[in-house]
């Protein structure tokens, strides 16, 4: 048996700060709460109270817009179709909005993080190793502080969600940044190019397909959330298949993972497709 007297209360020390945030700056977590909740509810409305043609063909023309393909643009539009089928279209709209507003809120938290570490060697000495935890840490742990921060719904399923799915962003726009070629950052510097200027007009076009390669991978990991966030609220096709877990019911389960999957499909071609369009036209320029 291990000796009591090495033991470290670290599981202490976190309550104690918890304990200590919701206690001097519980208004401030109140209010970030609320804020991020009216812009979830505008967007839930918004998709709900939509057509549900109106969604499809929007999905379509994004799409046909990213890869250039007609095939493609209808066969995600039929995917979304069979989700309607399967009388899961309410609840795909909620897990919509939660995605797409967790997607919104990692990009902008991961891209300036992302950016910052290209810059500064010794600043991505300190954030690779707390990426590493956020990437190894059982998700379910994520929910625990979100839960006392914020309480039950979908604001702290959207937390969580980001926290869990916001590293590979951040890993890969500073691999992107990095990896631009030296020469062409000197020969914007010669012409008199500032940091701001050789950022926004150099490092950060020539990033963007493992910019967008990094959206990708953190819409797969944020739809993998799905589930576990409807354990505290999010509600959506995540709760469903907790209810199947619950009741024993494969059936539903079945549904609503597919619809899931169907999801997955659609943000992975669009976003994939939206990458590989920016490679494209990176090496036509080179």
């Amino acid at each position: 048996m291990f000796p009591d007297q090495f033991r470290i209360p670290l599981g202490q020390w976190i309550n104690f700060a918890i304990d200590w945030l919701v206690e001097n700056h519980g208004e401030a977590f109140e209010a970030v709460g609320n804020a991020l909740l009216k812009v979830l509810v505008v967007l839930e409305q918004g998709l709900r109270g939509a057509p549900w043609w109106l969604v499809i063909a929007a999905i379509g023309v994004l799409a046909f817009h990213a890869t250039r393909r007609v095939f493609v643009a209808l066969a995600l539009m039929a995917a979304l179709f069979a989700v309607g089928m399967l009388g899961l279209w309410d609840l795909a709209m909620q897990t919509l909005s939660l995605m797409l507003a967790a997607i919104a809120l990692g990009i902008v938290i991961g891209l300036p993080v992302g950016i910052a570490m290209a810059q500064s060697d010794r600043l991505r000495a300190i954030i690779l190793p707390l990426l590493d935890v956020m990437q190894t840490m059982p998700s379910f742990v994520y929910l625990i502080p979100a839960l006392m921060l914020f309480g039950l719904g979908k604001v702290p399923a959207l937390l969580a969600t980001v926290i869990y799915a916001a590293p590979p962003l951040i890993r890969l726009t500073d691999l992107g940044i990095r990896l631009v070629d030296r020469e062409i950052v000197e020969a914007s510097e010669s012409f008199g190019a500032n940091t701001r200027q050789k950022l926004l007009g150099i490092q950060l076009p020539l990033a963007l397909p493992n910019i967008m390669q990094g959206v990708n991978q953190m819409t797969m990991m944020a739809l993998a959330m799905v589930v576990i966030a409807s354990m505290i609220g999010a509600r959506g096709l995540g709760e469903e298949v907790l209810l199947g877990i619950q009741r024993l019911d494969f059936g539903r389960g079945a549904e609503a993972g597919l619809s899931i999957v169907a999801l997955a499909i659609i943000f992975d071609r669009i976003t994939q497709a939206y990458g590989r369009t920016q490679d494209y036209t990176r090496r036509a320029a080179g």
